[in-house]
């Protein structure tokens, strides 16, 4: 193939790169984020985070069943009914790293499934912050900022990037993380 020929072939991926400097850079944070299986909360099933949530907005949480703030499922769910139609995902992650998780992981599934009709996805617990943080929270961490206590929320967009983060305090439905959602979505 010929010089001109060889230019002519790459402009448009040029002209692309030119325009869009950091295309891949998406493509990097989905990966970082997802790029991992995690088992379902009480569950044998696997889930591949990227088959799941890549492309998708989602509002990552962690979770505690015994937390002052644990009466917020209510809220989480009703935001995932609100939009999962819209494309949102919702993920909650139980977590003892604020040592006030259930000792026993069927526990954690009452207290979400049966005691606060949880639908949205539920995952086993992991570490969410430290040198112990699951690779997922590592990301969200280096991105924004690792929770300081249990239910601190972070809105993730389309392209695996944090673009809210609030913590306990703030309900799931509270004006700014609605307004975070609707942006994402």
């Amino acid at each position: 193939m010929s010089f001109a020929r060889l230019a002519r072939a790459l402009a448009p991926a040029v002209l692309l790169a030119t325009l869009a400097p950091n295309a891949g850079a998406a493509d990097d944070a989905t990966t970082r984020l997802y790029d991992h299986s995690l088992r379902r909360l009480h569950a044998d099933e696997s889930v591949r985070l990227a088959d799941r949530y890549a492309g998708q907005p989602v509002l990552v949480v962690n979770t505690a069943s015994h937390c002052g703030f644990t009466r917020q499922f209510r809220e989480l769910e009703a935001v995932h009914q609100r939009y999962k139609a819209r494309g949102l995902k919702v993920a909650g992650f139980p977590s003892d790293d604020f040592r006030q998780e259930a000792a026993d992981e069927a526990e954690t599934a009452e207290v979400c499934f049966q005691n606060f009709g949880v639908t949205f996805d539920m995952y086993a617990p992991i570490h969410v912050t430290g040198t112990e943080a699951h690779p997922l929270f590592r990301e969200i961490a280096r991105q924004s900022a690792a929770p300081e206590w249990n239910f601190h929320k972070y809105v993730i967009d389309r392209n695996g990037r944090v673009v809210a983060a609030f913590g306990s305090r703030t309900k799931p439905d509270a004006p700014e993380v609605i307004a975070a959602i609707e942006k994402a979505l």
